[in-house]
């Protein structure tokens, strides 16, 4: 067996996910370069009606206490015109739910209050450039930057918590500091950087480097420790590994590290806490790995989360192949399952974009390569 961290292996989530995605639509005004979901202009027939929505709310409830996060996601979920009705029903049945609209003129004050009154969490919005120019290339309508700034200020206004996410890309990284600028005095409760997979629109786009990677997150480490708010690397758990080496460095022991931010998300990643529920009721383990494991027309998502083979197999670690397979960090990182998946058609590969080479794909290559 290859080595683990200490105290940090078998992070498993087998019987409820922390975070539960549902794209309630794909309709959107936006045409995105990087869009995971390819959203249309209009609504798909086949999406889920009110009544199967309402049903679904009710199975994920089931999940137990404390229940799962969920964000209602999109496309754009105003979009659809019971979007208001499914956020009150979420909030009256327990779950904690949070929007992710479209920085688009559908997002107005008053949809904007009227989500304060029916009790969201949380709020997120993209910002992906310093400027509007940069944005709206981007999201592909011109005006999106501003629409999207004014919809800040009412979120604001309206005391929700707010996340805004970044696409980082070789396109953006020289943004990145800019939008921290931009965003220090914006009252934000995360900064999240959607590290970029290749997948829907993205195929388009170009990744990072994996010294590029390396750099940012120590970027990303530096930043955290000034930064009027927290910032998450999502589809980039080897951040963890940085963060973890940097902690020790800095003189915490396994259980100090455990109790910061970045420590309670270890081990969460595609399929193992996450799960992503599409507009058509299809459950993948998350919005980038288009694996489908049911559908909840047919079986109940509590269900397929437990049981299914794809969320069974990505839980776990010891089954990964290449240097993820053999690295120390497995069940702290694990590596992102979307991004091995759209490089190498295989859930369970390496993730290229980690510039990591663990001590046991060095010193055990005679053993062979299990990936």
């Amino acid at each position: 067996m290859y080595p683990v961290i200490s105290g940090f292996d078998h992070l498993v989530f087998a019987e409820a996910p922390k975070l539960i995605y549902w794209e309630l639509t794909r309709a959107c005004d936006l045409v995105c370069t990087h869009c995971r979901a390819e959203a249309i202009a209009m609504r798909d027939p086949f999406e889920l009606s009110t009544e199967e929505a309402k049903v679904l709310l009710g199975q994920l409830r089931t999940f137990g206490d404390p229940p799962p996060q969920l964000v209602m996601t999109g496309g754009d979920p105003l979009k659809r015109p019971d979007f208001f009705e499914l956020v009150r029903h979420s909030r009256s049945i327990g779950m904690p739910t949070s929007v992710a609209p479209s920085g688009t003129p559908l997002l107005t004050p008053d949809a904007i209050a009227a989500l304060a009154e029916n009790g969201v969490m949380s709020i997120s919005l993209s910002i992906d450039g310093a400027t509007a120019g940069s944005h709206d290339r981007f999201r592909g309508v011109a005006g999106c930057f501003e629409t999207t700034m004014r919809a800040i200020q009412a979120v604001r206004a309206a005391g929700i918590p707010l996340q805004i996410n970044t696409l980082v890309t070789p396109e953006t990284m020289a943004e990145l500091p800019g939008v921290f600028r931009l965003l220090k005095d914006l009252g934000i409760m995360r900064w999240s950087l959607f590290y970029l997979i290749a997948t829907g629109r993205g195929r388009a786009l170009r990744e990072i480097r994996p010294s590029e990677a390396e750099a940012l997150h120590n970027w990303i480490y530096d930043l955290v420790k000034t930064a009027p708010f927290a910032i998450k690397a999502t589809e980039a758990p080897h951040f963890r590994r940085v963060a973890y080496m940097r902690m020790k460095l800095e003189g915490l022991d396994d259980t100090a590290i455990r109790q910061t931010p970045i420590g309670r998300g270890f081990g969460i990643r595609d399929g193992n806490g996450i799960m992503f529920i599409s507009h058509t009721g299809d459950v993948y383990p998350s919005g980038f790995l288009p694996v489908t494991a049911g559908n909840v027309r047919r079986e109940s998502p509590v269900s397929i989360y437990r049981h299914s083979e794809i969320f069974t197999r990505l839980r776990d670690a010891d089954q990964y192949g290449g240097k993820c397979g053999l690295c120390e960090f497995r069940w702290v990182c694990g590596g992102s399952r979307a991004r091995a998946f759209a490089e190498t058609d295989d859930p369970n590969g390496s993730d290229p974009l980690c510039a990591y080479r663990p001590e046991a794909a060095l010193v055990g290559a005679a053993d062979g390569d299990r990936g």
